[in-house]
Protein backbone atom coordinates (compact mmCIF):
# COMPACT_ATOMS: atom_id res chain seq x y z
CA UNK A 1 0.00 0.00 0.00
CA UNK A 2 1.44 3.37 -1.11
CA UNK A 3 2.08 6.05 1.71
CA UNK A 4 0.78 9.50 1.64
CA UNK A 5 3.52 11.67 0.84
CA UNK A 6 5.23 13.82 3.47
CA UNK A 7 3.63 16.67 4.26
CA UNK A 8 5.59 19.85 3.65
CA UNK A 9 5.49 23.41 5.60
CA UNK A 10 7.28 26.28 4.63
CA UNK A 11 8.46 29.26 7.15
CA UNK A 12 9.23 32.40 5.41
CA UNK A 13 11.20 34.30 8.01
CA UNK A 14 14.12 31.63 8.18
CA UNK A 15 13.25 29.67 5.03
CA UNK A 16 12.97 26.47 6.93
CA UNK A 17 10.99 22.99 6.17
CA UNK A 18 9.28 21.20 8.46
CA UNK A 19 7.77 17.86 7.76
CA UNK A 20 4.88 15.81 8.98
CA UNK A 21 4.67 11.52 8.10
CA UNK A 22 2.04 10.01 9.37
CA UNK A 23 1.09 6.41 9.14
CA UNK A 24 -2.48 6.11 6.93
CA UNK A 25 -4.30 3.54 8.90
CA UNK A 26 -3.19 4.50 12.77
CA UNK A 27 -2.89 8.57 11.85
CA UNK A 28 0.55 8.26 13.84
CA UNK A 29 2.73 10.57 13.03
CA UNK A 30 6.26 12.35 13.15
CA UNK A 31 6.96 15.81 12.35
CA UNK A 32 10.46 16.85 11.70
CA UNK A 33 11.87 20.30 12.47
CA UNK A 34 9.62 22.46 13.19
CA UNK A 35 9.34 25.96 13.90
CA UNK A 36 8.00 28.04 17.17
CA UNK A 37 6.15 30.82 15.19
CA UNK A 38 4.60 28.08 13.12
CA UNK A 39 3.19 26.55 16.22
CA UNK A 40 0.02 27.13 15.71
CA UNK A 41 -0.56 26.52 12.10
CA UNK A 42 1.32 22.95 12.70
CA UNK A 43 -0.97 22.33 15.28
CA UNK A 44 -3.57 22.91 12.61
CA UNK A 45 -2.42 20.32 10.53
CA UNK A 46 -2.13 17.59 13.05
CA UNK A 47 -5.89 18.03 13.59
CA UNK A 48 -6.64 18.57 10.18
CA UNK A 49 -5.60 15.21 9.12
CA UNK A 50 -6.71 13.72 12.54
CA UNK A 51 -2.98 12.75 13.53
CA UNK A 52 -1.65 10.91 16.38
CA UNK A 53 1.60 12.57 17.04
CA UNK A 54 4.10 10.21 18.24
CA UNK A 55 7.72 12.05 17.76
CA UNK A 56 9.09 15.34 16.80
CA UNK A 57 12.16 14.83 15.54
CA UNK A 58 15.10 16.85 14.92
CA UNK A 59 17.77 17.03 12.13
CA UNK A 60 20.14 19.18 14.10
CA UNK A 61 20.36 21.70 17.02
CA UNK A 62 19.57 24.81 14.40
CA UNK A 63 21.01 28.32 14.07
CA UNK A 64 18.74 30.02 12.26
CA UNK A 65 15.43 29.50 14.04
CA UNK A 66 14.10 28.60 17.68
CA UNK A 67 12.35 24.61 17.44
CA UNK A 68 8.91 24.55 18.85
CA UNK A 69 9.43 20.79 20.16
CA UNK A 70 8.84 21.99 23.91
CA UNK A 71 5.65 23.06 22.82
CA UNK A 72 4.56 20.08 20.64
CA UNK A 73 5.06 17.87 23.76
CA UNK A 74 3.11 19.64 25.67
CA UNK A 75 0.22 20.44 23.40
CA UNK A 76 0.39 16.41 21.87
CA UNK A 77 2.00 13.97 24.40
CA UNK A 78 4.83 13.28 21.86
CA UNK A 79 8.19 12.25 22.79
CA UNK A 80 11.39 14.77 20.84
CA UNK A 81 14.02 12.68 19.59
CA UNK A 82 17.35 14.20 18.73
CA UNK A 83 20.53 13.39 17.68
CA UNK A 84 22.67 12.23 20.64
CA UNK A 85 26.50 13.97 19.14
CA UNK A 86 24.12 17.50 19.32
CA UNK A 87 23.90 17.58 22.92
CA UNK A 88 20.20 18.35 23.72
CA UNK A 89 20.12 17.01 26.85
CA UNK A 90 16.31 17.49 27.75
CA UNK A 91 15.74 14.93 25.02
CA UNK A 92 13.69 11.35 26.00
CA UNK A 93 15.47 9.80 23.33
CA UNK A 94 19.13 10.83 21.72
CA UNK A 95 18.90 9.01 18.63
CA UNK A 96 22.51 6.79 17.38
CA UNK A 97 23.41 5.98 14.10
CA UNK A 98 20.63 3.20 12.52
CA UNK A 99 18.45 3.82 14.84
CA UNK A 100 14.96 2.97 14.16
CA UNK A 101 11.22 4.83 15.21
CA UNK A 102 8.30 3.76 14.40
CA UNK A 103 4.56 5.38 14.23
CA UNK A 104 2.22 2.94 13.27
CA UNK A 105 3.28 0.54 10.63
CA UNK A 106 5.82 3.17 9.71
CA UNK A 107 9.68 2.95 10.50
CA UNK A 108 12.01 5.85 10.34
CA UNK A 109 15.79 5.47 10.42
CA UNK A 110 18.23 7.84 11.59
CA UNK A 111 21.54 8.45 9.54
CA UNK A 112 24.33 10.13 11.49
CA UNK A 113 25.66 12.57 8.58
CA UNK A 114 28.09 14.83 10.45
CA UNK A 115 29.46 17.78 8.57
CA UNK A 116 26.74 20.92 9.11
CA UNK A 117 26.95 20.20 13.22
CA UNK A 118 28.88 17.18 14.84
CA UNK A 119 25.80 15.76 15.42
CA UNK A 120 23.87 16.24 12.25
CA UNK A 121 21.47 13.72 11.24
CA UNK A 122 19.90 12.35 8.04
CA UNK A 123 16.34 10.50 8.51
CA UNK A 124 15.24 7.99 6.08
CA UNK A 125 11.65 6.81 5.44
CA UNK A 126 10.85 4.51 2.81
CA UNK A 127 12.24 5.94 -0.58
CA UNK A 128 12.50 8.87 1.01
CA UNK A 129 15.18 11.33 3.17
CA UNK A 130 15.14 14.34 5.21
CA UNK A 131 18.60 15.41 4.94
CA UNK A 132 18.08 18.38 7.45
CA UNK A 133 21.00 21.03 6.01
CA UNK A 134 23.69 17.80 5.61
CA UNK A 135 22.07 17.93 1.93
CA UNK A 136 20.40 21.09 0.20
CA UNK A 137 18.90 21.81 -3.20
CA UNK A 138 22.05 22.18 -5.19
CA UNK A 139 23.93 23.15 -2.15
CA UNK A 140 24.72 21.77 1.32
CA UNK A 141 24.76 23.05 4.63
CA UNK A 142 28.04 25.48 5.89
CA UNK A 143 30.88 24.22 8.42
CA UNK A 144 32.07 27.13 9.92
CA UNK A 145 30.62 27.07 13.27
CA UNK A 146 28.98 24.26 15.88
CA UNK A 147 32.08 22.06 15.64
CA UNK A 148 31.42 22.01 11.87
CA UNK A 149 33.41 20.07 9.35
CA UNK A 150 33.76 20.28 5.30
CA UNK A 151 36.06 16.68 5.17
CA UNK A 152 33.34 15.41 7.60
CA UNK A 153 30.23 16.90 5.70
CA UNK A 154 31.99 15.64 2.36
CA UNK A 155 32.20 12.00 3.51
CA UNK A 156 28.62 12.01 5.25
CA UNK A 157 26.93 13.27 1.62
CA UNK A 158 29.50 10.91 -0.31
CA UNK A 159 29.53 8.03 1.24
CA UNK A 160 26.37 7.77 3.18
CA UNK A 161 23.42 9.72 1.31
CA UNK A 162 24.81 8.92 -2.22
CA UNK A 163 24.60 5.30 -1.66
CA UNK A 164 21.12 5.82 -1.16
CA UNK A 165 18.89 4.85 -4.33
CA UNK A 166 18.99 7.46 -7.44
CA UNK A 167 15.18 7.97 -7.11
CA UNK A 168 15.14 8.53 -3.56
CA UNK A 169 13.26 11.72 -3.03
CA UNK A 170 15.39 14.35 -0.82
CA UNK A 171 13.62 16.78 0.99
CA UNK A 172 16.17 19.60 3.00
CA UNK A 173 15.38 21.34 5.67
CA UNK A 174 16.25 24.78 3.78
CA UNK A 175 15.65 25.92 0.23
CA UNK A 176 15.98 29.59 -0.45
CA UNK A 177 15.12 29.58 -4.18
CA UNK A 178 11.82 28.12 -4.05
CA UNK A 179 12.22 24.79 -5.16
CA UNK A 180 10.94 21.89 -2.90
CA UNK A 181 12.35 18.78 -3.00
CA UNK A 182 14.99 16.49 -5.48
CA UNK A 183 16.33 13.34 -5.54
CA UNK A 184 19.53 11.64 -4.77
CA UNK A 185 20.35 10.66 -8.29
CA UNK A 186 20.18 14.25 -9.14
CA UNK A 187 22.10 15.90 -6.44
CA UNK A 188 24.59 13.29 -6.91
CA UNK A 189 25.03 14.03 -10.73
CA UNK A 190 24.70 17.71 -10.85
CA UNK A 191 25.11 19.85 -7.45
CA UNK A 192 27.77 22.15 -8.19
CA UNK A 193 29.25 21.53 -4.40
CA UNK A 194 30.03 17.90 -4.90
CA UNK A 195 30.58 18.12 -8.82
CA UNK A 196 33.00 20.35 -10.75
CA UNK A 197 32.23 22.92 -13.91
CA UNK A 198 33.22 19.30 -15.60
CA UNK A 199 31.05 17.25 -14.55
CA UNK A 200 33.45 14.86 -12.33
CA UNK A 201 32.90 14.50 -8.34
CA UNK A 202 34.57 17.05 -6.62
CA UNK A 203 37.60 15.59 -4.49
CA UNK A 204 37.80 16.00 -0.64
CA UNK A 205 40.28 18.31 -1.13
CA UNK A 206 38.39 20.97 -3.67
CA UNK A 207 35.44 20.32 -2.13
CA UNK A 208 37.27 21.50 1.36
CA UNK A 209 38.42 24.67 -0.82
CA UNK A 210 35.58 25.78 -1.75
CA UNK A 211 33.90 25.34 1.85
CA UNK A 212 36.34 27.51 3.31
CA UNK A 213 36.23 30.23 0.87
CA UNK A 214 32.00 30.69 1.02
CA UNK A 215 32.67 33.62 3.64
CA UNK A 216 29.16 33.65 5.04
CA UNK A 217 27.56 36.25 6.94
CA UNK A 218 27.43 35.03 10.94
CA UNK A 219 23.62 33.25 10.76
CA UNK A 220 21.04 36.27 12.39
CA UNK A 221 19.30 34.41 15.39
CA UNK A 222 22.34 32.24 16.50
CA UNK A 223 23.03 33.84 19.47
CA UNK A 224 19.74 33.30 20.84
CA UNK A 225 18.71 29.97 18.66
CA UNK A 226 21.30 27.57 19.27
CA UNK A 227 20.64 27.97 23.68
CA UNK A 228 17.14 27.77 23.49
CA UNK A 229 17.62 24.55 20.60
CA UNK A 230 19.48 23.33 23.69
CA UNK A 231 16.74 22.89 25.57
CA UNK A 232 14.11 21.86 22.86
CA UNK A 233 13.16 25.96 22.64
CA UNK A 234 11.63 26.07 25.88
CA UNK A 235 10.65 29.57 26.65
CA UNK A 236 8.49 30.24 29.41
CA UNK A 237 6.30 33.28 30.51
CA UNK A 238 7.76 33.65 34.70
CA UNK A 239 8.35 32.48 37.93
CA UNK A 240 6.26 31.75 40.17
CA UNK A 241 6.04 34.08 43.72
CA UNK A 242 5.82 32.61 47.07
CA UNK A 243 3.22 34.06 48.71
CA UNK A 244 0.13 32.75 50.96
CA UNK A 245 -3.57 31.76 49.30
CA UNK A 246 -5.34 34.94 50.27
CA UNK A 247 -2.42 37.69 49.58
CA UNK A 248 -2.69 40.38 46.66
CA UNK A 249 0.43 41.35 45.73
CA UNK A 250 0.83 44.35 45.07
CA UNK A 251 2.02 45.46 41.42
CA UNK A 252 2.85 48.77 39.27
CA UNK A 253 -0.21 49.45 36.40
CA UNK A 254 -2.84 47.11 37.78
CA UNK A 255 -4.51 46.13 40.73
CA UNK A 256 -2.29 43.17 41.52
CA UNK A 257 -0.62 39.76 41.27
CA UNK A 258 -3.12 36.88 42.95
CA UNK A 259 -2.59 33.19 43.07
CA UNK A 260 -4.82 30.66 41.74
CA UNK A 261 -6.42 29.51 44.27
CA UNK A 262 -7.89 33.09 45.22
CA UNK A 263 -8.62 33.56 41.73
CA UNK A 264 -11.31 30.46 41.95
CA UNK A 265 -12.40 31.69 45.47
CA UNK A 266 -13.16 34.73 43.04
CA UNK A 267 -14.35 33.27 40.32
CA UNK A 268 -17.07 30.85 41.89
CA UNK A 269 -18.20 34.11 44.41
CA UNK A 270 -18.79 36.72 41.49
CA UNK A 271 -16.31 39.05 42.68
CA UNK A 272 -14.65 38.92 39.83
CA UNK A 273 -14.51 37.82 36.05
CA UNK A 274 -11.46 35.31 35.09
CA UNK A 275 -10.51 35.88 31.35
CA UNK A 276 -8.18 33.30 29.96
CA UNK A 277 -6.00 35.11 27.53
CA UNK A 278 -4.18 32.03 26.12
CA UNK A 279 -4.43 31.37 21.90
CA UNK A 280 -7.17 29.23 20.82
CA UNK A 281 -4.48 26.44 20.17
CA UNK A 282 -3.50 26.71 23.97
CA UNK A 283 -6.97 26.31 25.29
CA UNK A 284 -7.67 23.21 22.44
CA UNK A 285 -4.90 21.29 23.05
CA UNK A 286 -4.32 21.56 26.73
CA UNK A 287 -7.58 22.38 28.40
CA UNK A 288 -9.57 25.05 29.25
CA UNK A 289 -11.07 26.70 32.60
CA UNK A 290 -15.24 26.38 31.91
CA UNK A 291 -17.31 29.47 32.00
CA UNK A 292 -14.22 31.64 31.53
CA UNK A 293 -14.10 34.07 28.29
CA UNK A 294 -11.32 33.11 25.95
CA UNK A 295 -10.06 36.41 24.27
CA UNK A 296 -6.59 36.18 22.88
CA UNK A 297 -4.09 38.33 24.13
CA UNK A 298 -1.57 37.56 21.31
CA UNK A 299 -1.98 35.61 18.14
CA UNK A 300 0.00 32.66 16.40
CA UNK A 301 1.86 32.87 13.72
CA UNK A 302 4.33 34.84 14.90
CA UNK A 303 2.46 35.68 18.28
CA UNK A 304 1.48 39.50 17.40
CA UNK A 305 -0.90 41.27 20.04
CA UNK A 306 -4.58 40.52 19.36
CA UNK A 307 -5.41 44.06 17.85
CA UNK A 308 -9.38 43.26 19.10
CA UNK A 309 -8.60 42.50 22.31
CA UNK A 310 -10.21 45.78 23.71
CA UNK A 311 -13.18 45.27 21.55
CA UNK A 312 -13.63 41.57 23.35
CA UNK A 313 -12.92 42.68 26.49
CA UNK A 314 -15.76 45.24 26.39
CA UNK A 315 -18.05 42.61 25.03
CA UNK A 316 -17.42 39.84 27.59
CA UNK A 317 -17.08 41.79 30.49
CA UNK A 318 -19.05 45.31 32.04
CA UNK A 319 -16.72 48.12 31.77
CA UNK A 320 -15.46 48.65 35.19
CA UNK A 321 -15.66 45.37 36.75
CA UNK A 322 -12.69 43.26 38.15
CA UNK A 323 -11.17 40.88 35.98
CA UNK A 324 -8.51 38.30 36.39
CA UNK A 325 -6.20 37.61 33.45
CA UNK A 326 -4.82 34.23 32.87
CA UNK A 327 -2.15 33.02 30.56
CA UNK A 328 0.23 30.14 30.26
CA UNK A 329 2.40 30.77 33.18
CA UNK A 330 1.82 34.64 34.12
CA UNK A 331 4.08 36.92 31.87
CA UNK A 332 1.47 37.33 28.98
CA UNK A 333 -1.12 38.10 31.79
CA UNK A 334 1.03 40.78 33.23
CA UNK A 335 0.64 42.84 29.88
CA UNK A 336 -2.80 41.84 28.82
CA UNK A 337 -3.76 43.34 32.73
CA UNK A 338 -2.41 46.43 32.34
CA UNK A 339 -4.17 47.19 29.31
CA UNK A 340 -7.14 46.00 30.98
CA UNK A 341 -6.90 48.81 33.72
CA UNK A 342 -5.79 51.76 31.00
CA UNK A 343 -9.14 50.65 29.60
CA UNK A 344 -11.24 51.38 33.03
CA UNK A 345 -11.30 47.57 35.05
CA UNK A 346 -9.84 46.62 38.39
CA UNK A 347 -7.34 44.06 36.62
CA UNK A 348 -5.31 41.45 38.73
CA UNK A 349 -2.53 39.06 37.01
CA UNK A 350 -3.24 35.58 37.77
CA UNK A 351 0.33 34.02 39.30
CA UNK A 352 1.61 30.72 37.72
CA UNK A 353 -1.07 30.72 35.33
CA UNK A 354 -3.22 27.86 33.72
CA UNK A 355 0.12 25.26 33.66
CA UNK A 356 2.77 26.98 36.38
CA UNK A 357 6.25 27.57 35.88
CA UNK A 358 8.95 25.19 34.92
CA UNK A 359 10.88 23.52 37.61
CA UNK A 360 14.78 23.71 37.33
CA UNK A 361 14.85 20.25 34.96
CA UNK A 362 12.09 22.48 32.72
CA UNK A 363 9.60 20.18 33.38
CA UNK A 364 6.25 21.76 32.74
CA UNK A 365 3.76 22.54 35.54
CA UNK A 366 5.68 21.32 38.22
CA UNK A 367 5.79 24.55 40.66
CA UNK A 368 1.77 24.94 40.09
CA UNK A 369 -0.54 26.94 38.26
CA UNK A 370 -4.13 26.40 37.80
CA UNK A 371 -4.05 22.69 35.84
CA UNK A 372 -1.59 21.49 38.26
CA UNK A 373 -3.22 22.67 41.84
CA UNK A 374 -6.36 20.67 41.24
CA UNK A 375 -8.75 23.67 40.05
CA UNK A 376 -11.77 22.79 37.70
CA UNK A 377 -10.82 22.88 34.19
CA UNK A 378 -11.45 20.45 31.32
CA UNK A 379 -9.82 19.19 27.92
CA UNK A 380 -11.88 19.74 24.60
Amino acid sequence: MAAPAPIQLFDPVSSTYTYVVFDEASRDAIIIDPVDTQLERDLGVLKQHGLNLCYVMETHAHADHITSSAALIEYTGAVVATPLFCNVTPAAIQLQDGDVLSFGRERIEALHTSGHTAGSMSFVWRDHVFTGDTLLIGGCGRTDFQSGSAEALYDSITLILFKLPDHTTVWPAHDYKGQTSSTIGIERHSNPRLVDENGERRSKESFVSLMSALNLPKPRLIDLAVPANMILGLHHDAGANDMTIDTIQPAAGYAGDISPELAHQWMISGKATLVDIRSHAERAWVGFVPDAPGIEWKMWPGMMVNPNFDAELKAAVPSGAAVMLLCRSGVRSIAAAKQAHSLGYVAYNILEGFEGDPDGEAHRGQKGGWRYRGLPWRQN
